[in-house]
């Protein structure tokens, strides 16, 4: 198909104020991803839109296998959906108090806080 550019998992765009590490994660707009690579400020990094990763979450924060969750870009970290939050994904584990992180698959979709 002539038309076709990509099939979205990997989206090219601008690096932060201050660059991006690879890992680290990213919401550009209503695009939330995690860079596959570094780049400096201002640079082209590619974000993976979809997949499996883990992501920060506050220790006292409680998420049960199949919870829809959230990214607050202030805090840069994973929460259980809620008012001012951007909904990316699922949990794919489920992550106690006293865990720092979780798995969560990323749906691929633009987002807005809720």
């Amino acid at each position: 198909m002539k038309n076709f550019i990509q099939n979205g998992n990997m989206i090219l765009v601008t690096a932060p104020v201050g660059g991006i590490a690879s890992g680290q994660r990213i919401l550009v707009g209503s695009l939330f991803g995690v860079a596959a690579k570094a780049a400096a400020e201002g640079g082209s990094v590619e974000i993976a839109t979809v997949g499996v990763y883990e992501l920060p979450k506050a220790p006292a924060t409680m998420i049960a296998l199949g919870d829809r969750v959230s990214w607050d870009d202030a805090a840069k970290q994973i929460k259980p959906t809620a008012v001012g939050l951007y909904p990316v994904g699922i949990a794919t584990e489920a992550a106690g108090s006293g865990t720092t992180t979780v798995k969560v698959r990323l749906d691929g979709i633009t987002t807005q806080a809720a």
